[in-house]
This record gives structure tokens, sequence and C-alpha cells, in this order.
């Protein structure tokens, strides 16, 4: 066996850089950031979606429930204001119906009309020029 002598002076290798490689791995990791980041904002818009999805459902119901509130208390308020509930509270409270005989006039129609002055009947001098 023929062995080389210790004192032979190697070379030193040096490994060429594929620099098309790496321009490679490097546009494959921008695309594959660029995909992943792609995914999580669709990701997020589709959550959003549902979410406001369940938030318009809850507020349809809401609106449901605050339509046959009002309807309810619409339908109080008639019976409520209704002549014939009206006039059982009023004899609750101690009230009559009118007589004929309390209605009448104050006067004749001249006691209500208001008084002219003197003023505006007979304008003054000063406007007469």
């Amino acid at each position: 066996m023929k062995r080389l002598p210790l004192n032979q002076p190697n070379f030193t290798i040096r490994r060429e850089r594929d620099m098309r490689a790496l321009s490679r791995l490097a546009l494959l990791l921008f695309s594959g950031l660029l995909l992943a980041g792609g995914f999580i904002f669709a990701a997020g818009q589709h959550f959003a979606a549902v979410r406001y999805g369940y938030e318009s459902e809850r507020l349809r119901h809401e609106r449901e429930r605050l339509i046959d509130e009002q309807r309810r208390l619409l339908l109080a308020r008639e019976e409520a204001s209704s002549p014939v509930r009206l006039e059982s509270e009023a004899r609750k409270l101690g009230l009559q119906p009118v007589a004929p005989t309390q209605i009448g006039t104050n006067g004749a129609a001249s006691d209500r009309l208001p008084q002219t002055t003197a003023a505006l009947a007979a304008p003054s001098a000063s406007f007469n020029r």
C-alpha cells in the first residue's frame, strides 16, 4: 500500500456558489411567503364574514322582537285610550258625564273678537305725506 508522505502540500478546494440556484431559492421563499400571507388574509376575511353573518342574524332577531314589542305597546296604548276605557276610568275617579245644560256659550260673538286700538284705526299724520 502506497501512502502519501505527511508533508505533501494539499491545495484547499473551494466550492463555487451557484448564484442561479440561490436566486431560485430566494424566489421560491418569497413566493411561499406571499402565498401563505394570502391564505392568512383570506382566512381572516372568511372568519370576519362568518362573524358578521352571526351578528346580522342576531340583529334580525332583535329587530323582529322589537317590532313585536312595538305592536304590543301600540295595541296597549289604543286599548288604554279607547272611549269605553276612559269613561270607566273617569267614573272610578268620581267624574260624571257632561250634561247638556252645562254646555253653553259665554256671550255674543263680538265678545270673542279682539278690540282694535285707535292707533290702528286712524294712522298718525306723519304717515300721510
